[in-house]
């Protein structure tokens, strides 16, 4: 069974370390057939370090959750915040949504959703994160509610909405939803 160890500086946080297990022990069983009672990761503590004529005696800061700056900039968007949201985006931030719409600025889309609804809001039912290089692609999926532009009130569509994260910036956003299939039936 794998066992995994860790060596980091002293100084990241305990929640920065769980995390930090739970994705290599995850990232050992993709590899290795291990059961999950049978992988064992840990972090290894040590106070100083030296690397190319410098000691280091800190840890760095952390990567922020990219579910959690995915779901930041969803939120701002729902409240309508777009000044929240547009700091959220990296530069050449792309979009496309359902029929190959595509929107590089808040507002185009904002423009764009005025005649599909009057509002609509998101509840998830997950969240799933993978990694490639620096970025972090994050899929988010559940059921879209809000109100039709005639007034009348929606729930249960579905969506899967796939971005990529760099840091605490958004790189790209892929919407697939439901509400044409709502809107013919």
């Amino acid at each position: 069974m794998p066992v995994t160890q860790i060596t980091l500086l002293r100084g990241y946080a305990a929640d920065i370390q769980t995390r930090l297990v739970a994705r290599v022990s995850a990232a050992v069983r993709s590899v290795i057939p291990a059961p999950e009672a049978g992988t064992t990761t840990f972090v290894q503590e040590v106070s100083t370090y030296r690397r190319d004529g410098r000691v280091f005696e800190q840890g760095n800061v952390a990567q922020p959750e990219a579910s959690a700056v995915v779901r930041a900039y969803l939120e701002a968007m729902e409240a309508r915040d777009l000044a929240t949201a547009q700091g959220m985006l990296a530069p050449g931030f792309v979009m496309t949504f359902p029929g190959g719409q595509r929107f590089t600025q808040l507002e185009q889309l904002v423009s764009w959703a005025k005649g599909r609804y009057q509002r609509v809001g998101k509840v998830y039912t997950g969240f799933e994160e993978c990694w490639r290089g620096d970025d972090t692609v994050v899929y988010c999926c559940g059921t879209l509610h809000g109100v039709w532009p005639n007034g009348e009130p929606f729930e249960g569509i579905r969506f899967i909405d796939r971005f990529v994260v760099q840091g605490n910036q958004l790189l790209e956003q892929d919407v697939w939803n439901d509400l044409a299939e709502a809107l013919r039936g």
